[in-house]
């Protein structure tokens, strides 16, 4: 049995026939990104959704426990990651994919969404997941587990559009590693919309108007 993570909504309109679920960063919550949406313009009504996520020990921050979805043993990439942490929460966020769907929402309507780790777990989540989604907004982070996507990526996958954004400035997860992030995904044939901004680790104004702009073009709509 899975525990359902406790979320928050905010609907843009009525009946929404779209979703993004929006995975927050170590240590903050579902609140994080709650005061974005309304900095948005979107052609059809959106059901965005922001998880809390699990509490547990953190190694880097002394094992104190604080909202986070898996375990970091290290800020250098490449070392060892928490598979078993990362794979559990996928399975959660995966069950929200779920619910929306029960909802009514068609997966071809739904995007994945997170900052830092959050984007981590988008990522691994929207590449492997059984069916292909609208999209992955992917920003100031890194593909966790990527030795593992060959074999584990979903057929089609590779026309699943794909917005990552980083800060140039950045000395938590550095601009080095996200790119190193999209050039794999290029080398696995995923088309990576790829933007950099002269900040840290943060999202700035400009980031949220390309969002915004992606995220109507995935509803078809204009930039």
């Amino acid at each position: 049995m899975i525990d359902q993570l406790e979320t928050l909504e905010i609907e843009t309109g009525a009946d929404p026939t779209w979703s993004v679920v929006w995975l927050h960063g170590l240590g903050a919550d579902g609140h994080d990104f709650k005061p974005i949406v309304p900095e948005f313009d979107l052609p059809e009504a959106v059901r965005f959704i922001f998880p809390h996520a699990p509490i547990r020990p953190v190694t880097i921050n002394g094992s104190y426990p604080m909202r986070a979805w898996y375990d970091i043993f290290s800020l250098e990439r490449g070392g060892l990651e928490d598979e078993a942490g990362i794979r559990a929460s996928a399975s959660q966020v995966e069950n929200l994919v779920q619910s929306e769907v029960d909802r009514g929402i068609p997966v071809s309507q739904l995007v994945l969404a997170g900052f830092s780790q959050g984007g981590a777990i988008a990522l691994h989540v929207g590449l492997r997941y059984s069916q292909s989604i609208a999209g992955i907004i992917a920003l100031s982070t890194y593909l966790p587990l990527p030795k593992t996507l060959t074999m584990e990526k979903t057929s089609g996958t590779e026309r699943l559009p794909i917005f990552m954004g980083h800060g140039t400035e950045d000395v938590t997860i550095p601009e080095f590693y996200g790119a190193q992030s999209r050039d794999q995904l290029q080398s696995e044939g995923y088309k990576v919309d790829w933007h950099t901004y002269p900040t840290g680790h943060s999202v700035c104004e400009e980031e949220i108007l390309h969002i915004n702009g992606w995220l109507r073009t995935c509803q078809g709509a204009s930039y």
